[in-house]
């Protein structure tokens, strides 16, 4: 069993300290999407020439959606182990799964499930030293096509991230299963989605900024997370009212690939800011980490980044198109009070602990970010005293 840590910046961007940086893109091997693909697993396998694999899902994965693709690996000669995930993207549950896997000789791991439980299995995988085929259930994040998991404390505090060698060999994405599940999900994939553009429009800018590779973005990714953006603009409510409706449709199905595919691509390769950053905070914040999806937590993360960059028009339409979707526009929003020394002060330590905060075209100070925070919440304020919150509190009626 593998457990040595991979650093993709000791490969791709040590050679660059004095020298033009080098540019490096990195997806999945075959993205698939579309309603009833998950009946296909087994086809898409097939190309792949394994006879034995593991599934990792949840109990309710297990109980929903993995007897909807058995059926298809049997035709196909394909064996399997079932492995149920607890729920936590911890070291612990990882390596235990690892450990146990390890004995059942399988040739490739699929993972179906949401952001965790896709991030725990990325990690279980290399470990193991197979291939990892991503099938999520939500669109609530940008995990399925990354060569990277975010790890946390057992109790869901983000501590780390792991990188590996490879993305996924393939996400497959059921718009059937994404259209079942409750709308806030996909509307914490806009938050998570929505960052990408404006986190790589500033690592583009900035030629000192690298991405999660330790290279320079490339056009490519920039000019997803443009579309992403783009998309997200474009097509969210329509998206939303289809999710309402139990109906798969185009808008859902372009802005299910802009939350998973665009913008997966686009924050790999394109780069991280403070939107990723302020998110990373939250989690520190028990209140926020046990109540709110890391999506919302993202979207409230760029609304500071765009007060921090002081981008006035940005912010305004970022910050009318987040209350108009139902995303937190303001610290109350997760359960935060802007008057409470304490929270801000451990949200803002934990922020500026961020790495690529130094992506941004100044240095960012406690001070700064503290300011910004407390900006973008004024401005969600008097956006919701004129748009109302009826989106945000149709999501959050039970909690």
């Amino acid at each position: 069993m593998d457990s040595q840590l991979y650093f993709p910046e000791a490969v791709f961007g040590q050679d660059n300290q004095h020298s033009t940086q080098s540019r490096v893109f990195t997806s999945p091997g075959k993205y698939i999407q579309g309603p009833g693909v998950l009946g296909k697993v087994g086809r898409y396998l097939s190309i792949l020439k394994v006879s034995q694999v593991g599934i990792l899902a949840s109990n309710r994965g297990h109980r929903d959606q993995v007897p909807v693709m058995t059926g298809g690996l049997m035709a196909h000669d394909i064996t399997w182990f079932n492995a149920t995930f607890g729920g936590e993207c911890s070291i612990e549950e990882i390596n235990a799964h690892a450990l146990a896997l390890s004995e059942q000789n399988i040739q490739l791991l699929m993972v179906l499930g949401g952001g965790k439980c896709v991030d725990a299995g990325k990690c279980i995988a290399h470990r193991l030293g197979i291939p990892v085929v991503i099938i999520p259930t939500l669109a609530s994040n940008d995990a399925p096509c990354s060569a990277l998991s975010v790890i946390y404390s057992p109790v869901g505090v983000a501590v780390g991230v792991e990188f590996f060698p490879s993305n996924p060999v393939m996400v497959i994405v059921d718009t059937e299963v994404v259209v079942s599940a409750s709308e806030r999900y996909l509307v914490a994939g806009m938050g998570d989605a929505m960052a990408t553009w404006y986190e790589a429009k500033v690592c583009s800018a900035n030629p000192d900024a690298t991405n999660t590779l330790g290279t320079r973005p490339t056009l490519a990714a920039c000019a997803m997370g443009e579309i992403c953006a783009h998309t997200l603009y474009a097509d969210s409510l329509d998206a939303i009212a289809s999710v309402r409706a139990g109906e798969t449709a185009e808008p859902l199905e372009r802005v299910v690939e802009a939350n998973t595919l665009l913008s997966g691509l686009g924050f790999e390769s394109g780069g991280l800011a403070a939107a990723h950053g302020v998110a990373q905070g939250l989690t520190q914040l028990p209140v926020v980490e046990e109540n709110y999806l890391h999506g919302e937590m993202v979207g409230l993360g760029l609304l500071a980044q765009l007060a921090l960059l002081n981008d006035d028009a940005e912010a305004r339409k970022a910050t009318e198109y987040c209350a108009r979707v139902g995303l937190p526009v303001q610290l109350q929003q997760l359960s935060l009070d802007r008057n409470d020394p304490a929270s801000i002060n451990l949200l803002v330590d934990a922020t500026m602990t961020f790495g690529p905060l130094a992506n941004l075209p100044f240095t960012v100070t406690g001070t700064l970010m503290r300011e910004a925070i407390l900006k973008a919440d004024a401005l969600g304020t008097r956006i919701l005293e004129n748009l109302g919150d009826t989106a945000y509190r149709s999501l959050h009626r039970s909690s």
